[in-house]
């Protein structure tokens, strides 16, 4: 539990640390844009008073810098409108699907308007004659807008976290993968060298019963003792199982959920009352009977676990159009709204002893053998849970 709460810890820390990059990222690029921005500004005044220089020159003035400051714009889009709102030049303007001039000189016309309300504009007197008013002067407004450059910097950094992101989701996806496949490479070294152990002594348990019942043909005990060493040779089957693919084969539920609760009520108190909801009828799935007799025993015990010993578990189930649906419910402690979505992950448990990996197990043989789903439906504290099995029929 605390190595868990650990892991969420560093997740959340790597996580809260890529917000603060990227935040410190956004910030630093808008103040270089901004710096950029008002660069542009400073660049178009000085472009705009050259416009103002021109439109007043005379046959003494000398135009050849005026011109190199004009001609030397390549970037910045800018449209020069008279006092009408008519064109007067236009530089660096992406004209696009216009058919003729008319069309073209109509677009300028609408980008340059279009700037002027949002204040993307100079104002330049042409006419200094009567200066008390400016609006009384002749003028030209100098529309401009960002330079392509520009517009890139300021999409440039969300395209970077973009990738970025992409970038530390694959690789996290990645991790989890390498880190997942190790586990079960462990979990299935584990069963599988589990099964062979018990394989030896289970053998000679077999062959110790078959002496005893020639010995002793008579002996209520010795039948006893032959399920316990058949249960014991099930589990080893069932271990030798875990990391192949068992074929699934036509199976009623209902025998298979009868057999488990035949198990449980033998080695079960009889404070702990175990109730059947089943229908009329066979409902036959594809499931390997041996696998899911350990999901629903594992299910079973954790409720009588969660009961303390005392209460009722009902066992349901019911068909819908296109699955077979079991449902476990308990009258338990209970779940934590905050565990719910822990209780399937390996090395979890609220269990003072255990592994914490029931769960976990079952969860991988519902899904990953049987192609189905199991989740937790409801879970109130102090009043049980229930947990939901679904097959495809």
């Amino acid at each position: 539990m605390q190595w868990t709460d650990q892991i969420r810890r560093v997740k959340i820390l790597l996580v809260f640390a890529a917000v603060v990059i990227a935040v410190a990222s956004l910030v630093v690029s808008h103040i270089l844009i901004r710096d950029l921005a008002m660069e542009e500004h400073n660049k178009m005044e000085v472009w705009a008073e050259a416009m103002r220089t021109l439109n007043r020159a005379d046959e003494n003035t000398d135009i050849n810098l005026v011109l190199k400051v004009i001609n030397g714009n390549n970037t910045i889009p800018v449209i020069v409108l008279d006092s009408n709102g008519n064109v007067q030049a236009y530089r660096n303007i992406d004209i696009k699907d216009c058919e003729n001039a008319e069309d073209t000189m109509r677009f300028v016309q609408y980008m340059g308007r279009k700037l002027m309300r949002e204040d993307r504009d100079i104002r330049i007197a042409i006419d200094d004659s009567n200066t008390d008013s400016i609006s009384s002067a002749d003028y030209i407004n100098v529309c401009y807008d960002d330079s392509v450059m520009l517009r890139r910097l300021a999409s440039y950094p969300y395209i970077q976290l973009g990738v970025v992101m992409i970038f530390v989701v694959i690789a996290i996806f990645a991790l989890l993968t390498s880190k997942r496949a190790e586990q079960n490479k462990v979990w299935v070294g584990l069963s599988k060298e589990t099964a062979h152990q018990l394989g030896t002594p289970i053998s000679s348990l077999m062959a110790w019963v078959e002496i005893l019942k020639e010995t002793y043909p008579d002996d209520d005990l010795i039948p006893e003792m032959n399920k316990d060493v058949k249960r014991l040779q099930l589990i080893a089957d069932r271990f030798s199982k875990i990391g192949s693919l068992p074929e699934p084969v036509d199976t009623d539920l209902k025998e298979v959920m009868e057999h488990v609760i035949d198990y449980m009520d033998r080695r079960t108190s009889n404070k702990v009352k175990m109730v059947r909801d089943f229908p009329e009828g066979d409902i036959v799935v594809k499931i390997n009977a041996s696998l899911f007799e350990w999901v629903i025993e594992n299910l079973s015990k954790n409720a009588v676990d969660a009961m303390g010993g005392e209460g009722t578990i009902t066992l349901r189930i019911f068909e819908e159009p296109t699955k077979a649906v079991i449902e476990v419910t308990d009258t338990g402690k209970g779940i934590r709204k905050k565990d719910i979505r822990n209780v399937f992950r390996p090395g979890f448990t609220t269990k003072k002893r255990g592994w914490g990996l029931g769960l976990s197990l079952a969860k991988r043989i519902i899904e990953e053998y049987h192609k189905g789903k199991i989740w937790v439906k409801s879970s109130e504290v102090g009043v049980g849970t229930t947990f939901r099995i679904e097959l495809k029929k």
